[in-house]
């Protein structure tokens, strides 16, 4: 992606990496000092520290307030902390089991019921009040603890990495996460909502933040209460400057997301971090590009090739093809194949590639390059592979071609090439919000009529492919760190000879309704119930080992007037995510 991240990307990114350095400055122990001894049965010692008595924090020009990150974080030491969360299905509420490790003995607690709602974090963890000069309360907040947050090293001794993933899951429909902090590390504890900046004037103030009373007594930690000195001063135009001294981010991914995963790289290389930001209403702080982003091809960005032949005014809704995506349905690929013959071993491993019901679901008055006057369902959906092999899909092209040959590769379980099969093509998206080789056929959307028997609209079916959602963790060789989790280490560039985009175990990928192409045209449909259809591998060109678990539905009701249209969305089982 070549759009510029917003200024709250920045911020997020040197959060993220303020954390890392602040924790390892004022660990406690000495070079040398040896571990503290294993706790009984590999029970983790937890404990509430702040790495900074005073940190200072900047209200940008034109935002309604300050990201409270304050710089305190949970350390762990004598085992490591480990949560798998799971649900069996969407019927089922999720449950909490706590890993303990003791040398090669491993057991399991499970925690308390209701006390995990979802695949964010441990809810009301932190509590946090902070007060004014005059020694008043000013605001008082509950924070979500996520322990795959940033995250540093206590001590030399500690694992130099962390095995654990980087993120937790905001996407509605996740089904399985694990989250840890490593022996000897520390997990940023602070909860930074950047929809929910806290309104404090510039001056300056006392924090003081302690762990919720039920966490003490499950984990055993501390009742310690950090105080910390906030100064906040006002900075410029929201465009550059400034920073925090305490560092942390919340981790959440998700979302969207291409958000969120969904949870979690920073907004600067999540995949789709302008359209990460979940929102159910037509506009959005930190959008720029109107509700959906912007569907017009960048300046230039449209090939030569493709001028020539008039087909400039396919970007959009049209005639003959999608959304958009399918820049250049005339064309045959003529690109360089793969030396040697292809074939498949058959009893290779192969992804399995499922969809999630659609959700953030909302209408909107269409985007640049939309026809005026009109409405729109606009939505987001996800695609993700349940392993156990990763999909793995090369796109070549002949100098010169406008599309590229995609080829599905194929590995044993020694991560050895064993083959290889034809799978379509990829083509260049030249619109803002996009710019990147898409992969064709990955995925469609279709709107249902009531009885699920009508196509009544359809939509996009070519996609970049990145891991921007952890949906489930805990399936057969998930890889808890994805490589190409943005745009820039997986779909190429407008020159590209080749690209490869890898959609790995246990990862998905979402795309937003902030994206180009991420609606059906309603304006001329009755009122009246439909069904928002998102298919894996229509086409089934690509290679998996089940095909029955492709398809999933969201239940939409229709409303209102031309002009002022409604939806409804009935929740999905336990799922009450519009």
């Amino acid at each position: 992606m070549t759009s510029q991240p917003d200024r709250k990307a920045l911020t997020r990114a040197a959060f993220a990496a303020a954390a890392v350095l602040t924790v390892v400055t004022v660990a406690g122990a000495a070079p040398g000092a040896g571990a503290a001894p294993a706790s009984p049965a590999g029970t983790p010692k937890l404990k509430l520290i702040a790495a900074s008595k005073a940190v200072t924090l900047d209200r940008w020009e034109g935002e309604p307030g300050v990201y409270l990150d304050l710089g305190t974080y949970v350390t762990v030491d004598g085992a490591p902390l480990e949560l798998n969360v799971t649900r069996r299905s969407y019927k089922d509420p999720v449950v909490a089991r706590q890993i303990l490790r003791n040398g090669t003995h491993t057991t399991s607690r499970t925690l308390p019921a209701g006390l995990v709602k979802d695949f964010s974090g441990l809810p009301g963890f932190l509590e946090v009040s902070v007060k004014n000069a005059a020694g008043q309360e000013v605001t008082r907040s509950k924070g979500t603890f996520c322990p795959n947050n940033a995250s540093g090293r206590l001590r030399p001794d500690a694992p130099a990495t962390s095995h654990y993933p980087e993120s937790c899951s905001t996407n509605p429909f996740t089904l399985g996460s694990v989250w840890g902090v490593e022996k000897g590390w520390a997990a940023n504890s602070s909860t930074v909502d950047y929809d929910k900046p806290v309104d404090l004037p510039v001056g300056e103030y006392t924090a003081k933040v302690s762990v919720a009373k039920k966490y003490r007594d499950l984990f055993g930690i501390p009742d310690d209460h950090p105080t910390i000195k906030v100064t906040v001063r006002q900075t410029g135009d929201g465009g550059s400057g400034g920073g925090t001294s305490g560092g942390g981010t919340t981790g959440g991914g998700t979302a969207g997301q291409r958000a969120a995963s969904p949870s979690a790289p920073s907004a600067l290389s999540d995949p789709h971090a302008q359209h990460s930001q979940h929102s159910t209403g037509a506009g959005h702080a930190g959008h720029h590009f109107g509700p959906r982003g912007a569907d017009a091809p960048t300046p230039g960005a449209l090939s030569h090739a493709l001028e020539a032949r008039g087909l400039a005014h396919h970007l959009g809704d049209g005639l003959g093809h999608t959304d958009g995506s399918r820049v250049a349905p005339a064309l045959r690929a003529d690109g360089r194949r793969p030396t040697g013959r292809a074939g498949v071993p058959a009893n290779v491993p192969k992804p399995d590639l499922r969809s999630l019901p659609a959700w953030d679901i909302a209408v909107t008055d269409g985007e640049d390059g939309d026809v005026p006057g009109k409405d729109y369902l606009a939505f987001s959906a996800n695609v993700w592979n349940a392993g156990p092999a990763p999909l793995v899909v090369d796109g070549f092209r002949k100098p010169g071609a406008d599309l590229m040959d995609a080829y599905q590769y194929f590995y044993d379980a020694h991560g050895k090439q064993v083959g290889y099969a034809p799978t379509g093509t990829m083509e260049w998206d030249p619109r803002i919000g996009h710019e990147h080789w898409h992969f064709t056929d990955f995925a469609s959307y279709r709107l249902l009529s009531a009885d699920r028997t009508r196509q009544v609209r359809s939509g996009k079916e070519a996609f970049c492919l990145a891991n921007t959602d952890a949906i489930d963790y805990t399936v057969r060789n998930a890889n808890w760190h994805p490589y190409n989790t943005d745009l820039s280490t997986a779909c190429g560039q407008q020159n590209s000879i080749s690209v490869r985009e890898v959609l790995d175990v246990g990862s998905g990928d979402t795309y937003t309704q902030y994206r180009p192409g991420q609606s059906f045209d309603i304006s001329d449909l009755p009122n009246g119930t439909y069904y928002i259809e998102v298919k894996a591998n229509p086409a089934h060109r690509l290679q998996e080992t089940d095909l029955k678990n492709n398809v999933s539905l969201r239940k939409v009701v229709l409303g209102g007037t031309p002009g002022a249209r409604t939806v409804q969305v009935p929740p999905y089982d336990l799922v009450a995510a519009p």
